[in-house]
């Protein structure tokens, strides 16, 4: 919801930048829910959840117009722990860039969602979020997964009969090795109900020369009694013979398949996503999870909603349901499952945009 540039300013430190914008947005989402975690072989944990169907977020964006199609823009986006009223370590860890547009496309420089990411989220019925995310399911991660600082992008215009992309260099600030620059793109096509991207990328891991790669597809298509939604992601890690680590050349397969359903002003959400993952020391580790959702629009920003989940794991795994890819002992999930054993989750909650 946007606002004026007066009720920006009560921040102080945007006030100047704020009166020499063409426009000032200030908006956000809050998202709580009541949430239940039952992991085999622990007790349940019952705990306050929040980001069950969005991210709780506060934003702050802005538009110049430089005249000529060319515009400069801002966007600070900080994500929110609503159930406490926290902040992450970096207080705007969810976007910060600064970009020039125009008949060129855009240049983006700062802290970015990287380009591989992308195709994870858009396309699955619920997202990265919540007890039924996908990434639930997920065995190899890097860095970069969602996000890269110290970023370079491009992304084309809009207007070119459907076709959308991004290319993004992540500089690894003079670290040993270049340890932690990233290079990924995203390319797609998007006309009528019909949409589907493809993304590869490539991390540079420590100063041994060990790379994680990234490289998936997914796709939509919208039937109108039905939305389907599929991706499918594969994450290697590349460690050179040379070095002592163990585990050359890890591997995990992962994708989803789902469905959102509207129903009136509710809609739901089904979906199941699985990963396998295998390197030299391990075979055919796999994960699969089962989710099913409802959400109920009681407004244009407010709607209520309930997630259920059921995470399956292979032998000698002890992922679980409500944070994705940490088999530990946490806040948010209890204590993992015993190995080998499964979770399941379910949530309540609120969603509101302002």
């Amino acid at each position: 919801m946007k606002k004026s540039i007066l009720a920006v300013a009560i921040l102080g430190a945007f006030a100047g930048a704020a009166s020499a914008q063409s426009s000032v947005t200030l908006q956000g989402t809050l998202d709580l829910n009541a949430r239940y975690i039952k992991n085999d072989g622990q007790n349940r944990a019952v705990s306050m959840g929040t980001d069950g169907l969005n991210s709780s977020q506060l934003v702050f964006s802005g538009t110049e117009d430089l005249g000529g199609g060319l515009a400069a823009s801002f966007h600070l986006n900080s994500g929110i722990n609503a159930d406490n009223g926290t902040t992450n370590a970096k207080f705007f860890n969810r976007r910060s860039t600064a970009s020039l547009s125009g008949g060129f496309g855009e240049v983006r420089l700062g802290r970015d969602y990287t380009p591989t990411f992308w195709n994870n989220t858009i396309f699955d019925a619920f997202g990265t979020v919540g007890v039924a995310n996908t990434l639930n399911a997920m065995q190899l991660s890097s860095s970069t997964l969602v996000r890269a600082d110290n970023a370079i992008s491009y992304f084309l215009p809009s207007k070119i009969g459907g076709v959308y992309g991004q290319v993004m260099v992540a500089a690894s600030e003079h670290a040993t090795g270049n340890d932690g620059r990233y290079i990924g793109g995203r390319v797609g096509f998007a006309a009528g109900p019909f949409d589907v991207s493809l993304a590869a990328a490539e991390q540079r891991v420590d100063s041994t020369g060990a790379k994680h790669k990234t490289y998936n597809i997914g796709g939509s298509y919208d039937l109108g009694v039905a939305k389907v939604l599929g991706y499918f992601n594969r994450d290697t890690l590349d460690i050179p013979v040379s070095t002592s680590l163990l585990g050359n050349n890890e591997r995990d397969n992962r994708g989803g398949v789902s469905v959102v359903v509207p129903m009136g002003q509710g809609e739901i959400h089904a979906g199941y996503s699985r990963s396998k993952f295998t390197s030299s020391t391990v075979t055919g580790n796999t994960v699969s999870q089962f989710g099913l959702g409802y959400v109920y629009s009681l407004s244009k920003r407010t709607a209520v909603y309930s997630t259920v989940s059921r995470l399956t794991n292979g032998n000698g795994l002890n992922g679980f349901a409500g944070l994705a890819g940490a088999p530990t002992a946490n806040s948010v999930g209890g204590v993992a499952p015993t190995l080998g054993n499964n979770s399941t989750g379910f949530e309540f909650g609120v969603r509101h945009f302002f």
